[in-house]
């Protein structure tokens, strides 16, 4: 049964924002208001989001095709939502936006859904020629994912595989060092 690590430091941290006096004062204050609904708006979506991608995991994808096309998009998009979410309640309290632009499995999950969703008719950014993405609904399983992909400079078709369950562990540590960093602010300025 996988546990998303992130889930428990998550848990931390509102834990030391409802036992601190010193947080919620700050929040408060009439020039924070929108640092306090991004607060709680990124805590909601980081569980909200973190649970469901938890409960899919250990479940899998339908054995519909049609089902388990429409899973796979939901999971992609969630992670996504859910980056976003850890990003903002990042710069609520840290005051900054966490530096992930050379996080590997962090960027790699967002460009695998860019690559695979965002621009599937013609990706032409950072590539030596055009490429052409498209994922089928029979596409495997969370550590077997196959689609087609068209290459320009190569003019060949290929049908690379993607481990998904992999991707999403990988990530998992990275999201929960950026979490546990703002515990760490949260400890140190809210006691």
């Amino acid at each position: 049964m996988l546990n998303l690590k992130l889930l428990d430091v998550r848990s931390e941290i509102y834990d030391q924002f409802d036992r601190s006096s010193v947080g919620p004062d700050y929040f408060f204050l009439p020039e924070n208001e929108d640092s306090h609904a991004a607060y709680y708006t990124s805590m909601y979506l980081i569980q909200d989001t973190g649970e469901s991608v938890m409960a899919h995991m250990n479940k899998g994808f339908s054995s519909n095709a049609m089902s388990a096309y429409l899973e796979f998009w939901g999971v992609m998009q969630a992670i996504s939502i859910q980056q976003d979410a850890i990003c903002e309640l990042h710069k609520a309290v840290i005051g900054r936006v966490p530096s992930v632009q050379s996080s590997w499995s962090w960027s790699k999950l967002r460009e695998t859904r860019h690559r695979l969703a965002g621009h599937p008719a013609k990706r032409t950014h950072g590539v030596p020629g055009t490429q052409r993405a498209f994922m089928g609904r029979s596409f495997g399983s969370y550590e077997d994912i196959r689609y087609e992909l068209w290459d320009a400079s190569t003019r060949q078709i290929t049908h690379p595989t993607i481990n998904l369950r992999q991707m999403i562990i990988d990530y998992d540590k990275e999201a929960s060092t950026i979490l546990s960093n703002v515990l760490s602010d949260m400890k140190s300025r809210w006691p």
